[in-house]
């Protein structure tokens, strides 16, 4: 009995000491640095739609949604406006203009019908929609202008300068002769496209993605069906020219991202085509790696060179690079789009970490991180490069609605240094049903 009140005397007045914690509101650190996320949600189909092709019931409509990243992380909610997209094509349908003023949306395909008769993917229309989102109040995303451009546009990259809009076309799209569109972009309006000849560069490579150079007028361009990555300057009239040569690269490319000093172009790779089980349900584990931009000369003598490759986990469409020029990171599908009476699938996707040696571009692959998600599409650093946001397009738990953009934190052991864990935290911000593509104003 002396031994318990002593034990509850001890108890009180520790309790009463400076710094004990007399609440339970603190969290573990998040200080996620940046202004806003921009997301885009296709509220058309359900993510087992790319295995059944059933559309499933439509929630809510298409959105760009925006995540002010001010004030605690647990109070983060985000505001929306509906704008037309879809997710099916690259996660590069959103970008945003260098000063984060102005939001640019592709409608890879347009909405479902208008009705509620079950709908199948034949059922949604090619899209042909550029649309333009004034950020000056990020609390009051309002759509200003909407152009149309040829048939199912798919990946939009603005220059630093802010002067060029490139958006790239689908090479089973119509109406464009080449698959690269450049829009002049000035004071908030753009102008009329440029359709520039791309040497070497057929449609039916499909140009699925492209980046431009950090400080030069540099475009990074890969296809899809071609496993090719090219470098082209653009001049000032919006003409374009490959310069040094084409590198061949891993199987079905699907993103580049320069990094950040501009020597070296990230490339993922989903390892899908017509030799795998329904193009992509079973496909491999995928890759990331570096290609050393002008590893020799200059313009049209320079050569670029491969340097490092790593695995990813399954079907890695999303990468981002971290501003300090340090990580990669791939969200990874992995089988968690199938239907759930599908054997196959995984109740699991993943998100692949690896260091990146700016001086060398060499990667070395840290983990393969599984978390309870479907169909991770993207993810972004914060400016620390230590947090990353995810973007999750739906739940296993079918009475959560909607998608989310889900926080993680890069986290090295105090004790074992060199043991570097990639940890989900339990700060989740809710958009609309669908999110895919996402980006970050610093």
């Amino acid at each position: 009995m002396r031994k318990q009140s002593f034990v509850l005397a001890a108890l009180l007045a520790s309790a009463a000491l400076p710094g004990f914690a007399q609440t339970r509101d603190q969290a573990a650190p998040l200080d996620f640095e940046g202004r806003f996320i921009a997301s885009i949600s296709d509220a058309d189909m359900v993510a087992s739609a790319y295995v059944d092709g059933q559309l499933g019931p439509r929630q809510g409509v298409d959105a760009l949604s925006i995540i002010q990243l001010q004030g605690d992380p647990r109070d983060w909610t985000a505001v929306e406006v509906p704008v037309s997209n879809s997710v099916a094509g690259p996660p590069s349908a959103v970008e945003l203009s260098p000063d984060g003023r102005w939001a640019f949306v592709v409608e890879t395909f347009g909405p479902r019908p208008d009705n509620d008769d079950p709908h199948t993917f034949a059922d949604l229309p090619v899209g042909s929609t550029l649309t333009v989102v004034d950020l000056a109040d990020p609390a009051a995303p309002r759509v200003v202008e909407t152009l149309t451009t040829p048939l199912r546009p798919q990946a939009v990259r603005m220059n630093p300068a802010g002067t060029w809009l490139a958006v790239t076309f689908h090479g089973q799209g119509a109406g464009a002769e080449t698959p690269l569109g450049l829009f002049p972009f000035a004071d908030g309006d753009l102008g009329e496209p440029v359709f520039p000849a791309i040497a070497g560069l057929d449609l039916a490579d499909n140009l699925i993605d492209a980046d431009w150079h950090p400080t030069e007028p540099v475009l990074a361009m890969i296809t899809e069906m071609g496993n090719t990555l090219r470098f082209a300057r653009v001049a000032d009239d919006g003409s374009v020219t490959v310069e040094g040569n084409v590198v061949d690269v891993d199987r079905r490319p699907f993103r580049v991202e320069f990094t950040p000093d501009g020597n070296h172009a990230v490339v993922n790779a989903v390892y899908w085509g017509s030799d795998v089980q329904g193009t992509w349900n079973e496909a491999p584990r995928g890759s990331v790696l570096t290609v050393r931009y002008q590893a020799e000369g200059e313009g049209a003598e320079a050569r670029h060179a491969f340097v490092s490759r790593v695995v990813t986990g399954v079907s890695p469409e999303g990468l981002a690079v971290s501003p300090d020029g340090q990580w990669v990171a791939t969200t990874n599908l992995e089988r968690s789009f199938l239907p759930y009476d599908d054997p196959r699938i995984t109740w699991f996707s993943s998100v692949t970490l690896a260091r990146l040696d700016p001086a060398n571009g060499v990667l070395t692959y840290v983990g393969t991180f599984n978390y309870d998600g479907i169909l991770p599409e993207a993810a972004v650093f914060d400016n620390s490069s230590q947090f990353l946001a995810v973007v999750n397009y739906d739940h296993f738990d079918d009475r959560v609605p909607g998608s989310s953009v889900d926080f993680w934190r890069i986290q090295a052991d105090p004790l074992e240094p060199s043991r570097v864990e990639l940890v989900q935290t339990t700060v989740s911000v809710p958009v609309a049903r669908g999110a895919h593509s996402m980006t970050i104003a610093r």
